[in-house]
């Protein structure tokens, strides 16, 4: 499992960050794939598609904004477990092109989940998801104690 420190911030967690970088350490080392294509499938990759996700972080929260085209509000679940921040869904898309000569239709449907750990600093009381136009955004508002307090210097001039 790869996290970074939560002082720091958000980080995205790879569950099988570890088995991949060992797969790619030893196709480095053999000069060729070494384990057979269908045992290098992770589950991650059994869905085809993640969501794009950006993490920036203000003075007194984070921000996370979810990149969901096609994707409905009600087949959306964000859900907090200890520190750990998950969005889920199902994704269900058809496109049909019908010209002159011929007919295409191409299906883009399956379940995604992206999952990143969260800073102790969060205030998970107080976590706040919005969805508008295929964008999910969530609000993860920093503990009172945390956020940067000015302090004023006393003493002689």
């Amino acid at each position: 499992m790869i996290r970074g420190k939560p002082e720091k911030g958000l980080t995205v967690w790879r569950p099988f960050g570890d088995v991949e970088e060992l797969g790619r350490r030893l196709d480095d080392a053999f000069g060729w794939p070494f384990l057979p294509a269908a045992w290098r499938r992770l589950p991650a990759e059994e869905g085809g598609w993640w969501p794009v996700l950006d993490v920036t972080e203000k003075d007194d929260k984070y921000v996370v904004k979810v990149e969901l085209p096609g994707v409905k509000k009600e087949d959306v679940d964000v859900s907090v477990a200890g520190d750990v921040l998950t969005v889920s869904g199902e994704k269900h898309g058809e496109s049909e092109v019908n010209k002159k000569g011929y007919h295409y239709t191409e299906s883009s449907c399956g379940s995604f989940s992206r999952s990143i750990a969260l800073p102790a600093t969060v205030d998970a009381g107080k976590i706040d998801a919005n969805f508008d136009k295929g964008i999910l955004e969530i609000t993860l508002p920093k503990s009172a104690e945390v956020k940067q307090k000015k302090i004023p210097v006393g003493g002689k001039p």
